[in-house]
């Protein structure tokens, strides 16, 4: 066996798929075996992607074991001559394992090979090549001098930035994410460390292969495309912990005295620096812009008030104190109508501050005219101050995206169209899964991989590709590579304008997947229906309407007690739902292809479950269609209808 290749899974079953196929085109050439370990995911990895390999040798982990530990166990199977440990959220050229293997026995002494990795907008990543972390090296990357930098021997030791990405280079740390070595320098030097969860193990791996005498190579002549950040997001607090663990391991391992000692209390710097800055880099996404709105509307209702008694009413005197409470207390309701109507989701959309803005105008100017006439003051400080709140805001938001500092989904962004580089066939497999994800009017049109017979039909070919994208504001490109090749279209993807979102797709896949950057997780397309149940603003009134008609059962208990047969019962079940052990309204069945909800007083057929008495797959479809087409209205109609069996 000339090669073997071990993958770890962890709930990425989508971008596993697409790297599956890379790899055994990759493959092709090569008498090769695929071992995936899959660490316990919860994303029905399994039932998706086992029948599809059939040549792939799965291994389901029970539990999660970490990374180092479920390349060990692959290790003990493996029967070639060189190993590969590639990341699931990864593509490989065809040529890729040749090429890496070619070097690798030209190279005397050579211990392992990394090489030149992309994201998914054609952008190096630094991570590629690195040196072992000290004391200095990790001083300058906390202070940013690295960035600062990026080209300095010294400064930016850290990712090697004076070496050249296009050249190849002799390097100190490998990324996990791809690590290439012949097996008997594996089992001479020993196999990961288990004590490394997760990160760290790639850098202890290399510095014992440099300590063994070997070297270790960057390779520049092929590249991979690495999405990255698909199973741990970069900036979280988990990230956090995991990396400067890893790290502190490493320090504890390989070094010693006085540099130990430094280079712990680094590390532990580091740890609280960046502990402390994704605490407040998660309140601000969390709460930045609910807080910012407040400051703008409260500062909104004080300068129309001021201009109002100063210019249009001076002859009227407020009174302090009620506009002391009026103002925050109108705010306060502005932000909650806000909220529940989706204008904090992910994805602004300037329709969503109109229509926010609209519905709390609507409540506030209701509110007040239920005020009692003595606490009243003015219907025009209200509006106008509502009115100057949103034009502020809505300046704000546009400076935001402008920056980058706020994700937009704005309706000019829809508007904006989609391209498949692909053949005939390709383009129908495709244009049926956009069209599955409600997608399909996207799809502007196909551009031919070059086959004459084929561009009859087509927009253009690929050379114009750059041309069309510009020529049509094209929102995002999918690549097939059947017919064009992941090598040119890796060669492509970095040519292509800026702000170009390129997705990937394996002819015969059911997914298409990409990220926009190496920083988030990435995104995909697949054969699975989309849930209405799903969407953040539906979830959440689901939860406002559950508190609400648990309330208004309370309220009015003198009522329920007659109305209900079983009252005990019903006001548990009211508790329950209070409190969030339960939903007003759940599923029939325990099918684990609909997306999670708590278990349900009334099911989707308006009936307890103990009274279903339809056939398994009748209820099934009740459950898909109640997912699919879940909005508050429908929850109230079976609970409605439902009445009468809310003591179960």
């Amino acid at each position: 066996m000339r090669l073997s290749v071990i993958i770890v899974n962890y709930n990425v079953k989508y971008f596993l798929e697409q790297c599956l196929y890379s790899v055994q085109k990759a493959c092709a050439k090569l008498e090769a075996e695929v071992i995936v370990v899959d660490n316990n995911s919860t994303d029905g990895s399994r039932a998706f992607l086992e029948p599809a390999f059939p040549r792939v040798t799965f291994i389901w982990n029970n539990s999660n074991n970490g990374f180092a530990k479920a390349n060990n166990q692959a290790i003990e199977l493996v029967t070639g001559e060189y190993i590969l440990f590639l990341n699931p959220d990864t593509l490989v050229p065809e040529d890729c394992f040749e090429k890496c293997i070619q070097f690798l026995q030209s190279q005397k002494n050579a211990g392992a090979l990394g090489i030149k990795m992309i994201d998914g907008t054609g952008r190096f990543l630094k991570e590629s090549k690195r040196a072992f972390p000290s004391p200095l090296t990790s001083l300058y990357k906390l202070s940013g001098l690295s960035a600062l930098f990026p080209r300095s021997k010294i400064f930016a030791k850290y990712h090697q930035g004076h070496l050249s990405e296009n050249e190849n280079h002799e390097v100190d740390v490998l990324a996990g994410a791809f690590m290439m070595m012949p097996r008997n320098i594996l089992t001479a030097i020993g196999s990961f460390d288990e004590r490394f969860f997760m990160y760290g193990e790639d850098v202890d791996l290399s510095y014992r292969i440099q300590k063994a005498g070997y070297k270790n190579f960057y390779f520049s002549e092929s590249s991979i495309i690495h999405f990255k950040g698909e199973s741990t997001r970069r900036g979280s607090m988990n990230y956090v912990r995991m990396f400067y663990t890893a790290m502190s391991l490493f320090v504890r391992k390989h070094y010693s005295g006085s540099e130990a000692r430094l280079f712990t209390f680094l590390i532990q710097t580091g740890i609280l620096t960046r502990a402390a800055l994704a605490a407040c880099e998660n309140l601000l996404k969390k709460a930045g812009l609910p807080i910012l709105d407040a400051g703008i509307i409260l500062t909104g209702f004080r300068v129309v008030k001021y201009f109002w008694s100063t210019y249009i009413r001076q002859d009227v005197n407020y009174s302090p104190n009620i506009l002391q409470i009026a103002f925050p207390v109108f705010t306060a309701v502005f932000l909650i109508v806000s909220y529940y109507s989706g204008l904090y989701d992910k994805g602004y959309r300037q329709s969503q501050l109109v229509r926010s803005t609209i519905i709390a105008g609507l409540f506030i100017l209701s509110g007040y005219g239920l005020l009692p006439e003595s606490l009243r003051f003015s219907r025009g400080i209200l509006l106008f101050g509502i009115i100057l709140a949103f034009i502020i805001m809505n300046l704000l938001r546009q400076v935001f995206i402008k920056f980058r500092l706020l994700e937009t989904d704005d309706e000019e962004e829809e508007k904006r169209q989609t391209i498949v580089v692909s053949n005939e066939k390709d383009f129908v497999a495709i244009n049926n899964l956009m069209m599955n994800v409600g997608m399909q009017e996207r799809v502007l049109g196909r551009v031919s991989t070059g086959f004459k017979e084929e561009t009859t039909t087509a927009l253009g070919i690929i050379e114009q590709l750059p041309d069309l994208i510009k020529k049509y504001r094209i929102r995002e490109v999918i690549f097939c590579e059947d017919g064009l090749g992941l090598k040119d279209v890796i060669n492509l993807v970095g040519k292509l304008p800026v702000g170009t979102r390129n997705k990937f797709h394996a002819s015969g896949s059911r997914s298409i997947v990409g990220s926009d950057s190496k920083n988030v997780s990435g995104d995909y397309v697949a054969a699975t229906k989309e849930y209405n149940i799903t969407r953040p603003i539906n979830r959440r009134n689901k939860r406002l309407l559950d508190i609400v008609v648990a309330i208004i059962f309370i309220i009015s208990f003198p009522v329920q007690f007659f109305l209900q047969r079983k009252p005990v019962g019903f006001f548990k079940n009211v508790f329950s739902v209070l409190f969030g052990e339960k939903t007003w309204v759940g599923y029939t069945s325990n099918d684990s292809r609909f997306p999670r909800i708590r278990s349900g007083v009334i099911t989707s057929t308006a009936l307890p479950v103990q009274l279903n008495e339809l056939p398994e797959e009748s209820l099934i479809k009740t459950d898909e269609w109640y997912a699919s087409e879940y909005s508050v209205m429908l929850d109230l109609q079976k609970i409605k209808i439902g009445y009468k069996y809310l003591y179960y």
